[in-house]
Formats: structure tokens, sequence, C-alpha cells
């Protein structure tokens, strides 16, 4: 079983030794990071900019920069407050401190997440895609590391284990995007 990594902790050293940069959120490259976000966007509707979009986990605000096409309304949520204070400096939108694992975000039409559940464990993981789903119109669009793997840092999540939980939660369709990245998957909980 993969142990509690603390999350301020591991964010904090890697924001101190790479700055702003997609290492600074422990992304490998920000290659990878940017084709994480372009899969996203392929599960998000083409008129984005007449829905809201909740940004779970969203770092420095870097997919909301990212987006050609800006939503109707964006909110970035993230659990430590340096990572709010740099989004809402990077984006001039509303970044709220949230701990998803305690709380159900606000409302949404659609929540996105990338690399957010990289180091939570099951039953974190667990929570954080009951709470965002709850809050979702109309779609829960996330990324993760993908596998039958055990890892002391990293939590991958196997297909038994999404679609447990999508069936947990009543989800009427699951779609999946895969074959981007070796044990990577994009996964849209849509109702």
């Amino acid at each position: 079983m993969m142990p509690t990594i603390d999350n301020k902790t591991f964010y904090l050293a890697a924001i101190k030794k790479y700055g702003q940069s997609a290492k600074g959120l422990n992304w490998n490259s920000s290659d990878t990071q940017i084709l994480r976000f372009d899969k996203l966007i392929e599960l998000l509707p083409n008129n984005l900019n007449r829905y809201t979009l909740t940004d779970a986990g969203c770092g420095f605000g870097d997919f909301y920069n990212y987006l050609d096409q800006k939503p109707k309304r964006y909110l970035g949520l993230d659990a430590l407050e340096e990572m709010v204070t740099i989004a809402k400096e990077n984006t001039l939108q509303e970044i709220l401190k949230c701990d998803l694992l305690q709380e159900t975000p606000p409302v949404s039409d659609y929540i996105v997440c990338s690399g957010a559940l990289n180091i939570l464990t099951r039953f974190e993981t667990t929570m954080f895609l009951q709470n965002c789903y709850k809050s979702a119109k109309e779609g829960f669009i996330f990324n993760c590391l993908y596998g039958d793997r055990e890892s002391d840092t990293f939590n991958y999540l196997d297909q038994e284990f999404i679609e447990k939980i999508a069936l947990s939660l009543g989800v009427n369709e699951v779609k999946y995007v895969q074959d981007y990245l070796p044990n990577d998957i994009t996964v849209g909980f849509f109702r």
C-alpha cells in the first residue's frame, strides 16, 4: 500500500528547486504537461465558451492559460495557499483554496483535473473523484497515472478501479483517452 505523501512538502520542494515551471509542479517536462492538457481538451465541448469550468488542483493556472477558447467562467482550486497566490497572478481569474479531499467544489458545468491525483492514496483518490463528480453538471475529466504498478510515491489507477468508482457514482458514460504517454490515461465521467 502506498504511504500518504505530504502534498505541501512534495510541491513546495519542487517549486523551490525549479520555480514556476512544469518541473516546479513535478511534471517530467512542459511537453508532457501540454500533452496531458491536450487530452483533457479532447473530452471538453468544442464550444467551451458556453460553459463554466473548474480546474481542480490548478497549480499555477497553466491549464487556463493554455486554453485557446476560454470558458464562460473559470474557477481554479488548489489545496495550497502558495499555488492559489501564484495562479491568481498568472491567470487574473478567481482562484480559491479548497481541499477536495474534504470539500465539495462549487458547482460547475465541467470540472477538470490534471495531475493532482498522482500522489494521493486510493482512499484519497476516491474522495477527490466523488467530490468533483458531485459538483460537475455535465462531466468531470481527469488524467492520472495508469497501470497495474506499485509505487511508494505515485498513485497508479487501473481500469477496474476507475470503473468501480464510476459505477458507485452512477456515471452515465465513461470515456477513455490512452496511448499518448506510457502509464497515463485521461478519463471522462459524463452525466
